[in-house]
Protein backbone atom coordinates (compact mmCIF):
# COMPACT_ATOMS: atom_id res chain seq x y z
CA UNK A 1 0.00 0.00 0.00
CA UNK A 2 1.16 3.39 -0.75
CA UNK A 3 0.98 6.57 1.51
CA UNK A 4 -0.76 9.30 1.08
CA UNK A 5 1.51 11.24 3.74
CA UNK A 6 4.63 9.84 4.45
CA UNK A 7 6.50 11.91 6.60
CA UNK A 8 6.16 15.54 8.98
CA UNK A 9 9.38 17.56 9.50
CA UNK A 10 9.57 20.41 11.32
CA UNK A 11 11.49 22.88 9.81
CA UNK A 12 13.55 23.69 12.87
CA UNK A 13 16.05 26.10 11.48
CA UNK A 14 12.47 28.81 10.84
CA UNK A 15 11.30 28.33 14.24
CA UNK A 16 11.26 31.91 16.01
CA UNK A 17 11.51 30.96 19.36
CA UNK A 18 11.76 27.31 21.13
CA UNK A 19 10.41 29.34 24.31
CA UNK A 20 7.32 30.31 23.30
CA UNK A 21 4.02 28.21 22.37
CA UNK A 22 3.95 25.91 20.39
CA UNK A 23 7.38 25.41 19.99
CA UNK A 24 7.82 25.09 23.70
CA UNK A 25 5.70 22.07 24.10
CA UNK A 26 8.40 19.06 24.86
CA UNK A 27 6.54 16.89 21.87
CA UNK A 28 7.23 20.00 19.49
CA UNK A 29 10.60 20.99 21.08
CA UNK A 30 12.26 17.64 20.73
CA UNK A 31 10.87 17.32 16.87
CA UNK A 32 12.57 16.57 13.78
CA UNK A 33 10.83 14.47 11.72
CA UNK A 34 7.86 11.48 12.04
CA UNK A 35 7.82 8.45 9.56
CA UNK A 36 3.99 7.29 9.48
CA UNK A 37 2.86 4.25 8.60
CA UNK A 38 0.73 3.65 5.22
CA UNK A 39 -2.05 2.62 7.46
CA UNK A 40 -2.56 3.75 10.87
CA UNK A 41 -0.77 6.35 12.56
CA UNK A 42 -1.29 6.83 16.56
CA UNK A 43 -0.15 9.99 18.53
CA UNK A 44 -0.76 9.18 22.37
CA UNK A 45 0.04 10.89 25.58
CA UNK A 46 -1.06 12.82 28.71
CA UNK A 47 -3.45 15.81 28.44
CA UNK A 48 -1.11 18.75 27.60
CA UNK A 49 1.39 16.50 25.71
CA UNK A 50 0.70 18.65 22.46
CA UNK A 51 -0.52 15.02 20.18
CA UNK A 52 -3.74 17.65 19.51
CA UNK A 53 -1.79 20.58 18.99
CA UNK A 54 0.40 18.25 16.16
CA UNK A 55 -2.55 16.74 15.00
CA UNK A 56 -4.07 20.24 13.76
CA UNK A 57 -1.07 21.25 12.19
CA UNK A 58 -0.74 18.33 10.20
CA UNK A 59 -4.34 18.48 8.84
CA UNK A 60 -4.10 22.54 8.59
CA UNK A 61 -0.47 22.01 6.50
CA UNK A 62 -2.27 19.53 4.18
CA UNK A 63 -5.17 21.77 3.61
CA UNK A 64 -7.84 20.83 5.74
CA UNK A 65 -10.21 23.48 7.85
CA UNK A 66 -8.85 23.93 11.52
CA UNK A 67 -12.29 22.98 12.75
CA UNK A 68 -12.54 19.99 10.73
CA UNK A 69 -14.35 18.82 7.43
CA UNK A 70 -13.32 17.55 4.64
CA UNK A 71 -10.66 20.55 2.47
CA UNK A 72 -13.79 21.83 0.80
CA UNK A 73 -15.20 22.91 3.90
CA UNK A 74 -14.25 26.39 4.70
CA UNK A 75 -15.42 28.77 7.65
CA UNK A 76 -13.99 30.30 11.06
CA UNK A 77 -16.18 30.45 14.47
CA UNK A 78 -12.95 31.20 16.57
CA UNK A 79 -9.31 31.08 15.24
CA UNK A 80 -7.34 29.38 18.15
CA UNK A 81 -5.42 27.02 16.02
CA UNK A 82 -1.12 27.76 16.68
CA UNK A 83 0.80 28.54 13.77
CA UNK A 84 2.79 25.51 13.89
CA UNK A 85 1.34 24.32 10.37
CA UNK A 86 3.65 26.77 8.95
CA UNK A 87 6.89 25.37 10.75
CA UNK A 88 5.78 21.83 9.18
CA UNK A 89 7.02 20.10 5.98
CA UNK A 90 4.42 16.95 4.86
CA UNK A 91 6.10 14.52 2.33
CA UNK A 92 3.10 13.38 0.27
CA UNK A 93 3.18 10.35 -1.76
CA UNK A 94 2.25 9.38 -5.28
CA UNK A 95 -0.99 9.13 -6.15
CA UNK A 96 -2.81 11.53 -4.69
CA UNK A 97 -5.87 10.18 -2.35
CA UNK A 98 -9.58 10.74 -3.59
CA UNK A 99 -10.82 11.85 -0.74
CA UNK A 100 -10.12 13.15 3.01
CA UNK A 101 -11.64 13.96 6.30
CA UNK A 102 -10.36 15.75 9.62
CA UNK A 103 -12.44 15.01 11.96
CA UNK A 104 -11.87 17.66 15.35
CA UNK A 105 -14.02 15.79 18.69
CA UNK A 106 -14.35 19.19 19.90
CA UNK A 107 -15.75 21.05 17.17
CA UNK A 108 -17.65 19.06 15.43
CA UNK A 109 -21.07 20.53 16.42
CA UNK A 110 -19.48 23.29 14.39
CA UNK A 111 -18.79 21.84 11.21
CA UNK A 112 -22.67 19.88 11.62
CA UNK A 113 -23.90 23.67 12.24
CA UNK A 114 -21.82 25.04 8.70
CA UNK A 115 -22.89 21.97 6.87
CA UNK A 116 -27.06 22.96 7.56
CA UNK A 117 -26.19 26.79 7.16
CA UNK A 118 -25.29 25.49 3.38
CA UNK A 119 -27.81 23.64 2.77
CA UNK A 120 -30.23 26.45 4.09
CA UNK A 121 -28.73 29.26 2.27
CA UNK A 122 -27.57 27.79 -0.78
CA UNK A 123 -29.68 24.74 -1.57
CA UNK A 124 -27.13 22.92 -3.07
CA UNK A 125 -28.42 19.89 -4.67
CA UNK A 126 -28.06 17.26 -3.95
CA UNK A 127 -27.84 18.81 -0.30
CA UNK A 128 -24.44 18.41 2.06
CA UNK A 129 -26.27 16.27 4.89
CA UNK A 130 -27.30 13.37 2.31
CA UNK A 131 -23.32 12.43 2.14
CA UNK A 132 -23.71 12.04 6.15
CA UNK A 133 -26.81 9.93 5.55
CA UNK A 134 -29.15 12.18 4.88
CA UNK A 135 -30.61 12.85 8.52
CA UNK A 136 -29.11 15.94 10.57
CA UNK A 137 -26.04 15.35 12.58
CA UNK A 138 -27.90 17.95 15.41
CA UNK A 139 -30.76 15.64 15.36
CA UNK A 140 -28.25 12.87 16.71
CA UNK A 141 -27.04 11.95 19.64
CA UNK A 142 -22.93 13.14 19.74
CA UNK A 143 -22.05 9.42 19.19
CA UNK A 144 -25.08 8.77 16.45
CA UNK A 145 -23.48 11.75 14.40
CA UNK A 146 -19.89 10.43 14.50
CA UNK A 147 -20.88 6.41 13.37
CA UNK A 148 -23.10 8.72 10.30
CA UNK A 149 -19.69 10.33 9.55
CA UNK A 150 -17.51 6.81 9.60
CA UNK A 151 -20.34 4.96 7.78
CA UNK A 152 -21.91 6.89 5.71
CA UNK A 153 -19.21 10.13 4.67
CA UNK A 154 -15.77 8.18 5.21
CA UNK A 155 -14.81 6.40 1.84
CA UNK A 156 -11.70 4.41 0.68
CA UNK A 157 -8.13 5.87 -1.14
CA UNK A 158 -8.46 8.87 1.31
CA UNK A 159 -6.70 10.75 4.14
CA UNK A 160 -8.30 10.73 7.35
CA UNK A 161 -6.97 12.76 10.55
CA UNK A 162 -9.15 11.82 13.52
CA UNK A 163 -8.59 13.82 16.85
CA UNK A 164 -9.75 11.52 19.87
CA UNK A 165 -12.88 9.85 17.66
CA UNK A 166 -13.54 7.61 21.00
CA UNK A 167 -14.65 10.83 22.77
CA UNK A 168 -18.03 10.36 21.96
CA UNK A 169 -18.45 6.43 21.30
CA UNK A 170 -19.37 3.81 23.20
CA UNK A 171 -16.70 0.57 24.30
CA UNK A 172 -18.88 -0.86 21.34
CA UNK A 173 -18.73 1.91 18.96
CA UNK A 174 -14.73 2.38 19.48
CA UNK A 175 -14.71 -1.51 18.13
CA UNK A 176 -17.12 -0.79 15.68
CA UNK A 177 -15.32 2.13 14.60
CA UNK A 178 -12.08 -0.40 14.39
CA UNK A 179 -14.41 -2.40 12.62
CA UNK A 180 -14.83 0.56 10.04
CA UNK A 181 -11.11 1.65 9.88
CA UNK A 182 -10.18 -1.44 8.83
CA UNK A 183 -12.44 -1.91 6.39
CA UNK A 184 -11.28 1.57 4.73
CA UNK A 185 -7.89 0.48 5.18
CA UNK A 186 -8.90 -2.61 2.76
CA UNK A 187 -10.01 0.30 0.46
CA UNK A 188 -6.98 1.88 0.38
CA UNK A 189 -7.23 5.05 2.91
CA UNK A 190 -4.83 5.64 5.47
CA UNK A 191 -5.16 7.02 9.23
CA UNK A 192 -3.78 9.07 11.12
CA UNK A 193 -5.16 9.38 14.98
CA UNK A 194 -4.90 11.13 18.19
CA UNK A 195 -6.42 9.27 21.06
CA UNK A 196 -6.65 8.20 24.55
CA UNK A 197 -8.57 4.76 23.61
CA UNK A 198 -6.98 1.69 24.71
CA UNK A 199 -8.90 -0.14 22.27
CA UNK A 200 -8.82 2.35 19.31
CA UNK A 201 -4.88 2.06 19.38
CA UNK A 202 -5.18 -1.92 19.31
CA UNK A 203 -5.32 -1.67 16.17
CA UNK A 204 -3.26 -4.36 14.64
CA UNK A 205 0.65 -3.20 13.32
CA UNK A 206 -0.18 0.62 13.13
CA UNK A 207 2.84 2.95 14.37
CA UNK A 208 2.40 4.39 18.02
CA UNK A 209 4.20 7.64 18.62
CA UNK A 210 4.19 8.21 22.45
CA UNK A 211 4.38 12.22 23.19
CA UNK A 212 5.80 13.22 26.44
CA UNK A 213 8.57 14.53 28.58
CA UNK A 214 11.13 13.20 26.60
CA UNK A 215 9.47 14.03 23.00
CA UNK A 216 8.03 11.72 20.43
CA UNK A 217 9.33 8.40 20.44
CA UNK A 218 7.68 5.49 19.03
CA UNK A 219 6.50 2.32 21.01
CA UNK A 220 4.48 -1.28 21.42
CA UNK A 221 1.12 -1.13 21.97
CA UNK A 222 1.01 -2.80 25.31
CA UNK A 223 3.84 -0.15 26.26
CA UNK A 224 1.40 2.53 26.42
CA UNK A 225 0.53 3.89 29.40
CA UNK A 226 -3.15 3.23 28.67
CA UNK A 227 -2.84 -0.44 28.00
CA UNK A 228 -1.00 -0.85 31.33
CA UNK A 229 -3.31 1.26 33.69
CA UNK A 230 -6.48 -0.99 31.89
CA UNK A 231 -4.99 -4.05 32.59
CA UNK A 232 -3.99 -3.39 35.70
CA UNK A 233 -7.43 -2.18 36.40
CA UNK A 234 -9.44 -5.21 35.10
CA UNK A 235 -6.79 -7.54 36.51
CA UNK A 236 -7.70 -6.45 40.18
CA UNK A 237 -10.30 -3.21 40.37
CA UNK A 238 -10.89 -4.05 44.25
CA UNK A 239 -7.31 -3.34 44.65
CA UNK A 240 -6.77 -0.35 42.21
CA UNK A 241 -9.91 1.24 43.85
CA UNK A 242 -8.93 0.78 47.27
CA UNK A 243 -5.57 1.63 46.29
CA UNK A 244 -7.06 4.73 45.19
CA UNK A 245 -9.65 6.27 47.44
CA UNK A 246 -7.81 5.07 50.38
CA UNK A 247 -5.33 7.37 49.12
Amino acid sequence: MKHYLHRVELLRDEVPDFGIYPFCLDAVRELTALELHPKVSFFVGENGSGKSTLLEAIAVAWGFNAEGGSRNVHFDTRRSHSPLHEYLRLSRGVPRPRDGYFLRAESFFNVATHIEQLDEEWAPEPKVIEAYGGRSLHEQSHGESFMALLLQRFSGRSLFILDEPEAALSPTRQMALLSRMHQLVDEGSQFVIATHSPLVMAYPEATIFALGEEGIRQIDYEETEHFQITRRFLNDPQRMLRDLLDS
